[in-house]
């Protein structure tokens, strides 16, 4: 007989699905015993959470659908947060959410939730399969919405339906397409007279632009124009790039935000920025995006356009001709110098038993980190390191959680970029708090065998949150942490662990854990007061970033301090 399980195994199967992240249970006894003798790998994770957040990190790297599971009840609820990650950082994932038997749906039985309903904000689409007559079909209309609309697609199915014999066997494997779309020619021509008539064009290259390197670099030559890169897309458009001149926004710096304030127009290709305060109040504004409805979200538009990047540029370049005038240019290239090597300075060596400057820890696990690594920073302090000092080079990754924000993403994300690409060296950037937040996924890299290197950074505090709240006027104690060793405890759990108390210790320590042929934890401890300024703030933010600078310079970094407030406090004086 075979089984509604069965099916959809042999689909998953079809459909090129290698491995599936999860954590077994009695609802889920039909598809688990179904992945026998399938070649898909069962990813057996700690916490559902973490299976979700390894899907999301496989389907980022890959493109293709990525799939979790979750028992029922409180199984797949756990999924959640993993899943809106997913979501909203446009990646496809499949997850199948085991149910109650039918028979007790709607009396209020053991574990009854409702995941059709509990996962409408965080899918493309979810359905409840009562019947196995609903099968096949539901699963592949949730696969097909998953990668044509790069987003999760939910199956939510009870254990006895699961087990059921099928009543269609068809098997279909679903693919994503890859269309081409372009403008008009008359909104091209449009674009092509406003960007004519522009003296100082600044280019904001958001995700939009993966695949498109060379035609976005081809478009900034031509138009003379710098090109500011998101987070999301520094692994696509940083490396060699003359062009670039670094980051706006909250994790930014001086540079990129002085090319989009000073120019006079604001070419948005393949980005929804979601920080409207640092884009340009007075500049005519265009927008390429492949999602019509995010044209204009973020502020008003002069040209709205919908389109592949790539596609479009290589469409729109024809009918520009070369900006000969390049001072814009010139001025741009010239500041983010200056910003780079004061923001290099600050990554030196401290003296023995001094913390070590988090600056430092980026920078030497840039240099330590293989040509085809793949980086994986927690939101929050980590990120803003990683933004900064981690070199792109157009083989090396890097993603996060950097739509949904979601703290502790790094360690169950390098699960899935783990499991997906071996042979690779995977690199997870962890705060304290984010890799405490989910310990027990160091289980999962030892039982799994994944051999990623977790590097901490330990400041013994939510240290991105405690900024926030000196910034905002707000000092109290509520963001203190009280660590143990997390190398003796990453020991316990059967990975390499080191400590690092002094700077002089950390190329060697990098060196050896990076080289071991298994998962390894590098504890560093870092300091604590460290600046992680945007590029400008509020007037109304003046008093508490005073507070938190007089700590600064209490801690021996005056002078870059006052460098820092030259570059990011210009807005308030």
């Amino acid at each position: 007989m075979v089984t509604v399980a069965k099916n959809i195994v042999d689909t998953l199967a079809a459909s090129g699905v290698q491995r599936v992240y999860g954590i077994p249970g009695d609802s889920l006894n039909g598809f688990t015993d179904a992945l026998r003798g399938s070649g898909i790998e069962w990813v057996h994770v700690r916490h559902e959470e973490a299976a979700a957040f390894a899907a999301s990190g496989e389907a980022a790297l890959t493109g293709e659908l990525a799939v979790c599971v979750g028992s029922c009840g409180p199984g797949n609820l756990h999924l959640i947060n993993g899943l809106f990650d997913a979501q909203r950082s446009r990646v496809p994932v499949l997850a199948i959410a085991a149910h109650i038997p039918t028979s007790e749906i709607g009396s209020g039985y053991f574990q009854e939730t409702h995941p059709q309903e509990l996962f409408r904000e965080c899918s493309v689409y979810v359905e409840y399969a009562a019947s196995p007559v609903q099968l096949p079909r539901i699963l592949r209309t949730a696969m097909q919405a998953a990668v044509s609309q790069r987003g999760v697609g939910v199956v939510v199915i009870p254990g006895d339906v699961a087990l059921a014999e099928a009543d269609d066997e068809t098997v279909t494997g679903v693919r994503a397409s890859r269309p081409r779309v372009l403008p008009g020619e008359d909104e091209l021509k449009a674009a092509a007279e406003l960007l004519g008539r522009s003296r100082k064009v600044t280019i904001l290259a958001g995700a939009g632009v993966e695949g498109a390197h060379d035609q976005v670099v081809q478009l900034a030559d031509t138009l003379a124009a710098p090109i500011v890169h998101t987070l999301r897309s520094k692994q696509f458009i940083e490396h060699d790039n003359p062009f670039d001149v670094g980051m706006t926004g909250l994790l930014g710096f001086a540079s990129g935000y002085k090319a989009m304030e000073t120019c006079d127009t604001l070419l948005m290709l393949g980005t929804d920025f979601p920080y409207r305060p640092f884009l340009p109040e007075k500049a005519t504004i265009i927008q390429v995006d492949l999602r019509g409805e995010h044209l204009g979200r973020r502020v008003p538009l002069d040209l709205g356009l919908v389109g592949d990047v790539g596609d479009t540029v290589e469409a729109l370049l024809p009918l520009l001709k070369r900006q000969h005038k390049r001072k814009h240019l010139d001025e741009a290239l010239e500041h983010y110098a200056k910003t780079r090597v004061k923001l290099d300075d600050l990554a030196t060596r401290r003296g023995a038993g001094e913390p070590l400057h988090p600056q430092y820890v980026g920078k030497l696990v840039d240099e330590a980190a293989a040509d085809d690594a793949i980086f994986i920073p927690d939101v929050g302090s980590p990120v803003v390191w990683a933004a900064r000092y981690l070199r792109m080079n157009g083989r090396r990754r890097l993603i996060g959680s950097f739509i949904h924000g979601s703290m502790a993403n790094a360690l169950p994300q390098a699960v899935g970029a783990a499991a997906s690409q071996p042979g690779r060296q995977v690199v997870a950037l962890s705060g304290d708090g984010g890799v405490e937040m989910l310990l027990g996924e160091l289980l999962t890299l030892t039982q799994n065998r994944l051999p990623v290197k977790l590097v901490v950074f330990n400041n013994s505090s939510l240290n991105f949150v405690e900024l926030e709240m000196k910034a905002a006027g707000f000092v109290n104690d509520t963001t203190e942490l009280h660590n143990p060793d997390l190398a003796a405890l990453a020991r316990a759990a059967g990975l390499y662990g080191v400590r690092v108390e002094n700077s002089d210790d950390l190329p060697k320590a990098l060196a050896d854990a990076f080289a071991h042929d298994g998962p390894a934890l590098i504890d560093i401890v870092t300091e604590r007061q460290e600046l992680t300024l945007p590029p400008s703030i509020k007037a109304d933010q003046a008093k508490g970033f005073a507070l938190y600078a007089m700590r600064t310079l209490l801690s021996g970094r005056g002078d870059e301090l006052l460098d820092l407030t030259k570059a990011n406090l210009r807005q308030v004086f």
